[in-house]
């Protein structure tokens, strides 16, 4: 029987079957350290097929380099031995809602989603340290390979300690910084769908660097653009002469193809929508353009006459009378006149009726491109009024961001019934998750959220830590508690769905004991010892969820638990997955579930009766329901 494998994807190995896709001749094997064939790739070979010329040597090119960068990129790639374990009690409606919090690195985190999440986030929004020399950065070890980072990770459990004061003193300020984010964007743009898009909350001190980084792993044609805000607060002093009022959202797009969604009109704008047809409400635009800049020989080819419902030929001619021209070409207008865009008018000029030309334009495709340059004097101010006031009055939580900055964003990034998955990998006091479910509450949307936050303590002598709040993730999972229920008390869409939950998952060490990843190295007499390879304090769930991890499994679907037999099962969104981590396993009970016919189903691998019993499994399995996929932990 197959087992799971219970860590994160080796993204080393699994870039190398993609090069090995395109490029077979530029992968060999090769032995590792430890005296192992694994496959690797001859890149003086790679480098030659990539080039029009002969390649001799390193060659210069344009691209940002700093200390440490290609220890970041091996970071991001090593596999590491954690897992998520839920935590019912800190959850809002556990079994039901389609949200998740993750407390812990956002490394790990981000490594330990890469497959059940791949191509499956549609937005990211991050607001990530500024790095103005005041702020903490995840302090990431780089010094060993790929499988000494695995041993290691099942070794310890680390939480705020991860993070350490970046000052500007320090020799490596920006290149800590930038390995810091590197190796987390590289991780975040693998689980975008092809029509994903990321939104980066940055200031003037990372800003250039950001922008260098993301067109090296996003693609410079898919910079869509800088978005300028005014805070409404100073942000630096002024000692050099200008202060800073401004920071900034930078955003990508996964493929070069996409563009953001347009913004909804105010209700004054969509007045102006006054005629209406069998496609809805629309308003009408002249195809002639007006004013001196716009006179025939401007653009000649704008020039040409078309035909009115009375078979006349009607050209641009302008009030005045001189000879001005169309919005539009001539294939663009034939196409407007097929689809059904094209209107026709009768006014009265000079005593004469005359047929007039128009486009129409409806309300249900219409709305406002987002400007570069967003004004908001209250922002960050009411952003910590409205907080405070969540709070009882107490300031909790320092710079937050102001929700309604959240909402205009998830206007722009994602669509409001298209099941979207919106990710926050620096989560701070969750000011995404109250956005999607304020915008939800109000367009009726479907979106769900991913919060990552580290278990950052607070200080000892902050209103925070005095109220009860040890560390940043506890400010955010009773914000959300906190703001659902405000949400809730509101007027809402009709067809939302209400689901203001999240449930918990904590990062954690592997379920699994050392035995379970390196089983070469345990002698004969040791076996018996190490026949129960699963860590004693772990629960059925805590293993159900690592089972999910490693099979790719959405993490948000609906879990229940029956007894059957006597052995306690987990059925994940019916039949998507069975599991059941009880011992003495019989067939008799084996072919109970077979008749399920689940589409996978996963046991202990000593939870059999017998050897006997263990080795039939997959043979009942076949007979029964052939579609099943068997596995063990």
């Amino acid at each position: 029987m197959e087992k799971l494998k219970m860590h994160s994807p080796n993204m080393t190995q699994e870039n190398i079957a993609r090069v090995r896709e395109f490029f077979p001749g530029c992968v060999t094997e090769a032995r590792g350290e430890e005296g192992k064939l694994r496959m690797t790739v001859d890149f003086d070979q790679l480098r030659q097929e990539l080039s029009e010329s002969i390649v001799e040597g390193p060659q210069e090119r344009y691209h940002l380099d700093w200390p440490g960068k290609r220890e970041a990129l091996l970071t991001a790639n090593a596999p590491i031995a954690k897992t998520l374990r839920p935590c019912r009690e800190e959850s809002v409606d556990f079994d039901t809602t389609k949200n998740l919090f993750i407390e812990g690195d956002n490394l790990d985190a981000l490594k330990l989603l890469q497959e059940t999440y791949l191509g499956k986030v549609k937005m990211i929004y991050i607001d990530p340290p500024y790095n103005t020399g005041n702020d903490f950065i995840y302090e990431d070890d780089f010094a060993e390979n790929a499988d000494e980072f695995l041993t290691r990770s099942n070794q310890k459990d680390e939480a705020g300690n991860r993070l350490v004061a970046n000052t500007e003193s320090n020799g490596r300020f920006h290149s800590d910084w930038l390995s810091m984010m590197y190796s987390r964007l590289k991780l975040g743009r693998n689980l975008l769908r092809d029509d994903g898009v990321v939104f980066i909350s940055i200031d003037d001190n990372e800003a250039p660097n950001l922008t260098k980084i993301c067109n090296e792993i996003f693609g410079e044609k898919n910079y869509i653009g800088i978005i300028s805000r005014a805070t409404g607060t100073r942000m630096g002093t002024g000692s050099r002469g200008v202060a800073r009022e401004l920071d900034y959202l930078l955003i990508y797009s996964k493929a070069d193809n996409y563009s953001l969604q347009k913004l909804p009109m105010s209700d004054g704008q969509m007045e102006i929508y006054n005629e209406e047809d069998e496609r809805g409400k629309y308003l009408t635009r002249s195809l002639r353009r007006t004013g001196g800049e716009n006179r025939r020989e401007d653009r000649p080819n704008m020039y040409y006459p078309v035909i009115s419902p009375a078979g006349e030929e009607v050209y641009p001619i302008a009030p005045e009378g001189w000879e001005s021209r169309w919005v539009c070409g001539k294939e663009t207008y034939a196409r407007l006149v097929e689809e059904g865009y094209i209107a026709w008018k009768k006014i009265r000029k000079n005593g004469e009726e005359k047929w007039q030309v128009y486009q129409k334009h409806y309300l249900n495709e219409d709305g406002r491109e987002s400007s570069d340059l967003w004004a908001d004097e209250e922002g960050n101010k009411k952003a910590t009024r409205d907080l405070n006031a969540l709070f009882d009055g107490m300031k909790i939580f320092d710079h937050p961001k102001p929700v309604s900055l959240l909402k205009k964003i998830l206007q722009l990034g994602t669509n409001s019934v298209n099941e979207g998955i919106v990710l926050d990998f620096f989560a701070g006091s969750a000011t995404t998750a109250q956005g999607v479910l304020e915008q939800n509450s109000v367009d009726g949307g479907n979106r769900k959220f991913i919060m990552i936050q580290l278990p950052e303590a607070t200080n000892e002598n902050s209103v925070a830590f005095r109220a009860g709040y040890q560390t940043i993730a506890a400010i955010s999972k009773e914000r959300m508690r906190r703001a659902s229920k405000k949400i809730l008390e509101s007027e809402c869409h009709q067809n939302w769905n209400k689901d203001i939950g999240f449930r918990v998952l904590k990062i954690d060490t592997s379920n699994m004991k050392d035995v379970y990843y390196t089983p070469d190295v345990i002698e004969q007499v040791q076996l018996k010892a190490f026949a129960n390879n699963i860590k004693s304090e772990r629960s059925p769930e805590d293993l159900l969820f690592q089972v999910l991890l490693d099979w790719g499994v959405d993490l948000s679907l609906p879990i229940r638990k029956e007894i059957i037999k006597g052995k306690t099962v987990f059925f994940v969104d019916e039949n998507a997955l069975l599991a059941c981590f009880d011992t003495a396993v019989n067939e008799e009970f084996v072919k109970e579930l077979a008749g399920f016919e689940p589409l996978r189903v996963v046991f202990r691998d000593n939870g059999f009766v017998s050897d006997a019993v263990k080795i039939n499994v997959e043979q009942i399995f076949k007979q029964m329901s052939p579609s099943t996929e068997v596995k063990s932990i």
